[in-house]
């Protein structure tokens, strides 16, 4: 079977987590079935390490698609033009994109809609093609997957797809999250904060992620705070102007976040591992990478009690309304103060994250992709 992929979103360094699925699902899937030719289509030169085995055909397609108007192109035209060429019998999205002019049976994996919730949260032109397109994308694949059950119900809800249509996926950790040795983790805060425990925030800067407010929770926290914690944020700014850097900027106790960008995957995982929490408020996710991180570095969890967090989560993490700044700030102030309360959310943490790998994520998506072919 010739199976394409499309591969937009694999490249060096700048993986999200949308990239990750695709990743780590990929690099398991393909090596795993080396009966199976698979065409990886890129919309530039892509880096080898993106070429996990023998099997793998890399395609580079023009143009690249990073705006409205060329991933139209993209995906209508050079996609569709590619899948001829190449006498693909099945196309797999891992970032939900797809083509509407192919015949060729299609598995796209729609990770949420947080577009149809928070426009506002996008850029107009991003988020007219979303809101245009992906309810089409939806209807017209062969089937769905997605990452946690809350967006296959909000699927079904949106789009009026049936959930027979939809695969659960969930997502897996990385392996550099695990627990760090006692002295990598003073290493880490001497290096960082002068030895201060700190709070952390991963995840790309963009209002959804709910930083404005963190900022603000932050703030009435450390008014009380006796173990001189800070906040530190990682992740690139994508979306910083406006509400984000203002209330940054207002902050009575600025000088106590620290603001890294992004950080290699081998240093992210010591700074996660000897986090005193990591605080990640959104208001909306599809499923929440780092809370799972967290479970595999034994850090404590502060999230969110909507959308698909609590899925996730479970009884794992302390769980808060996003919008209240006193429940983030209450939240901070129970964990910084509390070591009882700490170790019990990292050995719940541990149980929790037995539930959850990339091999059961792998496994499950291809398990999607048979029941395409077979529907098809």
């Amino acid at each position: 079977m010739r199976i394409a992929v499309n591969t937009r979103l694999f490249l060096h360094n700048k993986l999200d987590g949308i990239g990750w699925f695709g990743v780590e699902t990929l690099k398991r899937i393909t090596q795993n079935h080396p009966e199976h030719e698979f065409y990886f289509f890129f919309d530039r030169k892509p880096s080898e390490e993106f070429i996990f085995s023998s099997n793998i055909k890399p395609v580079v397609l023009h143009p690249q698609a990073r705006h409205p108007l060329l991933w139209y192109l993209f995906f209508e035209y050079s996609i569709t033009w590619a899948l001829k060429k190449y006498k693909i019998d099945l196309f797999l999205s891992p970032d939900g994109w797809i083509s509407l002019k192919t015949k060729v049976p299609t598995l796209t994996v729609i990770h949420d809609l947080n577009f149809e919730h928070y426009p506002n949260f996008l850029a107009k032109s991003h988020h007219w093609y979303m809101k245009y397109f992906f309810h089409r994308f939806a209807k017209y694949a062969t089937r769905i997957a997605t990452v946690s059950d809350f967006s296959k119900q909000d699927i079904v809800k949106t789009y009026n797809i049936s959930p027979n249509k939809i695969d659960v996926v969930y997502n897996g950790s990385h392996a550099n999250y695990h627990p760090y040795p006692e002295d990598v983790q003073n290493l880490i805060r001497n290096k960082y904060t002068g030895g201060k425990p700190y709070f952390i925030f991963i995840g790309t800067i963009i209002m959804r992620k709910n930083l404005a407010n963190l900022f603000r929770a932050f703030d009435k926290f450390k008014d009380v705070d006796k173990n001189s914690v800070k906040l530190i944020i990682v992740g690139s700014k994508k979306w910083w102007k406006g509400e984000i850097e203002d209330t940054y900027n207002s902050m009575k106790h600025k000088d106590e976040v620290i603001l890294l960008g992004r950080v290699e995957p081998d240093e992210l995982g010591k700074l996660l591992s000897s986090a005193l929490a990591l605080t990640y408020v959104s208001f909306f996710e599809g499923f929440g990478i780092p809370i799972l991180e967290s479970f595999y570095a034994e850090t404590p969890v502060i999230t969110s009690k909507t959308t698909s967090m609590p899925e996730v989560a479970g009884d794992a993490a302390l769980l808060v309304d996003p919008f209240s700044i006193d429940e983030i700030a209450e939240a901070m102030n129970e964990i910084s103060n509390n070591n009882d309360l700490r170790k019990q959310l990292v050995e719940k943490g541990k149980i929790r994250r037995n539930n959850f790998s990339w091999d059961l994520s792998a496994n499950n998506l291809w398990n999607s992709i048979q029941k395409t072919i077979n529907k098809a």
